[in-house]
């Protein structure tokens, strides 16, 4: 499994960077086929979020805190302000940890878009 790393760096720009999350097979109900369970994060809270067609352009921000943003319905355009830009969709996740810098650019696809924010504890 993959997420996409939104982070700034010490130049002040945000980059992207692919994440490679280790699922190892763990035993987890008895005489059942193991799960692929990654280490756990701790999370410090949970946003559901609804977020309206008419939300064509985020601009320019910073993420609010360090987060898991995991897309279940819509197409987004993230920009880092590098200048790199990818595509994430229904399925995709986005661990957002540019909190300082320039920050990145959300571009809303067309529709409406569901997406749950899980903020990280320290």
């Amino acid at each position: 499994m993959k997420y996409l790393h939104i982070y700034a760096g010490a130049d002040g720009e945000s980059h992207f960077a692919d994440v490679e999350v280790a699922l190892p097979p763990t035993a987890v109900y008895p005489g059942l086929p193991s799960l692929g369970l990654s280490a756990p994060y701790r999370a410090a809270q949970v946003i559901f979020a609804r977020i309206p067609a008419e939300l064509r352009d985020a601009g320019w921000h910073t993420a609010r805190q360090r987060q898991f943003v995991v897309y279940l319905a819509g197409e987004t355009e993230q920009e880092a302000s590098d200048g790199e830009i990818r595509r994430v969709g229904p399925g995709d996740v986005i661990l957002a940890e540019d909190t300082t810098g320039k920050g990145h650019r959300s571009r809303n696809l067309g529709g409406e878009q569901l997406v749950v924010f899980i903020g990280l504890g320290d």
